[in-house]
């Protein structure tokens, strides 16, 4: 990825430009008004000189000019005294709409108005819980199909190389937020956090959980070996997560910051600070998901952002950059982040949309076979799979129950002669009996074998 090019320097550019040009610059409606127009979006630097080219003024006054503008309504945040540690950041009109929503969205407002239904909110958030854990090891490099992870997921298979075992460590971690999302934060729960993401992961085992102890992190670019960012000194880190901390559990009613925007600085954080040598990235991710559950988001759990993230992993690399670029303004690592929030919740919008519609076309199968809506979604799965087959423990995870209900559901299918089972040393493996199809086509009307089947 291509270093950004860094914004010019305000100081310079109004020393160039001298007070009578630059207050001319100031006076300068139609210019007003064209850089409101530029600035919804919030652009940096790069973007914003393409966007005002073909005005009175050169794009670095412009730009001053604009910064300047940035600035009446800007919030501060100093984390620490150490210098690199004071940031800010603007709510822009787009940034407030999406926490609007959210907040009409993601909290606890829409439990009551269920619009996950009951019966399946253990099979959503495993399902979600999966996906995040996936695409999040797959930002920080685990190389494995969705599919194959999935498998792994739901067989409860021992992971059998380095990928698999960052996408269990990922899954084993979120489900370790949500137990502790009513605790405080501290640097031994951060700990925690990061030796279960990295466990059997690093090349030293003994920086599992650890703070690092060297300056051996820059963040580079691989094909070229430039440098893009170099942390902290490791001897500053322990007062650094102290002041993280204490960021995370405060709240300041004179300085409030919306929970939204504060998870997505926690996020930024500990990729700022780089506390590990390895696995920072996996442990931001967590601890957003972990402060905004805390603060009653409960829907996020439901929600895979980072399967939005890996979409584009360069602008999420960006977001960084560009932070970190031009004097710590963190706008432009928010305005991603909601972004992703907001495709996130479109998504899980749209699969539960989908799944509602497959649930409805399963109520062909209920009506004309003696089968629960788990044993319809098995059947089905059969139908669109022909080398599928499942183990009592696949079942269990998949649909979230205990394993004598998934054992109940299976056995029940074999009495019906759709699943038969064979044994491979203590395990059980259920597969379509030889005329699985011929039974299951019997049952439906004329043409309903074939839209349950597709849909």
């Amino acid at each position: 990825m291509k270093q950004p090019e860094p914004p010019p320097s305000m100081l310079e550019v109004i020393q160039k430009l001298g007070p009578d040009k630059f207050v001319e610059l100031l006076k300068n409606k139609e210019v007003a008004d064209k850089l409101n127009e530029v600035d919804k979006d919030y652009p940096y630097w790069e973007t914003f000189k393409r966007k005002v080219k073909g005005l009175a003024f050169e794009p670095e006054a412009l730009w001053v000019y604009n910064k300047v503008s940035r600035g009446k309504t800007i919030t501060t945040v100093k984390i620490s005294d150490l210098s690199g540690f004071s940031f800010k950041f603007n709510t822009t009109t787009k940034i407030i709409k999406h926490l609007h929503e959210f907040d009409l969205h993601l909290g606890g407002a829409l439990e009551g108005r269920s619009i996950i239904p009951t019966e399946d909110k253990n099979r959503y958030l495993i399902s979600s819980i999966m996906e995040e854990a996936i695409a999040s090891s797959q930002l920080e490099g685990a190389a494995t199909t969705r599919e194959i992870a999935k498998e792994m997921l739901r067989t409860q298979r021992k992971p059998i190389n380095h990928s698999e075992k960052m996408i269990l460590n990922n899954y084993l971690t979120i489900k370790r937020v949500l137990e502790i999302k009513d605790q405080k934060l501290s640097k031994e729960l951060i700990l925690q956090i990061h030796s279960l993401i990295s466990k059997d992961t690093l090349k030293s085992k003994d920086n599992e959980g650890k703070f690092r102890s060297n300056n051996k992190v820059d963040v580079v670019d691989e094909l070229t070996g430039e440098i893009f960012y170099s942390p902290p000194n490791y001897e500053l880190i322990e007062s650094l997560m102290d002041k993280f901390c204490e960021f995370a559990n405060t709240e300041n009613e004179k300085e409030f910051i919306h929970p939204i925007i504060k998870g997505i600085i926690i996020h930024f954080l500990i990729g700022y600070i780089h506390p590990f040598v390895d696995g920072n990235g996996r442990t931001a991710r967590a601890l957003f998901y972990w402060y905004l559950l805390s603060k009653g988001y409960w829907l996020v759990e439901y929600m895979a952002i980072s399967k939005i993230i890996i979409r584009a992993p360069a602008q999420y690399a960006r977001a960084y950059l560009y932070t970190e670029h031009d004097e710590n303004d963190l706008t432009y690592f928010i305005d991603y982040n909601v972004k992703c929030l907001d495709l996130a919740a479109q998504n899980l919008q749209s699969y539960i949309e989908r799944k509602v519609m497959e649930k409805r076309n399963l109520y062909h199968l209920l009506q004309y076979e003696s089968v629960n809506e788990r044993q319809a979604e098995i059947l089905r799965s059969l139908i669109i799979d022909n080398q599928k087959a499942f183990t009592i423990n696949e079942i269990q995870n998949k649909f979230g129950v205990v394993y004598q209900t998934a054992r109940t559901d299976l056995m029940g299918l074999q009495d019906l002669g759709y699943v038969k089972e064979k044994k491979f040393g203590k395990k059980l493996i259920f597969f379509k009996t030889d005329d699985f199809e011929t039974k299951l086509k019997s049952v439906f009307k004329h043409g309903e074998y074939s839209e349950f089947a597709e849909n």
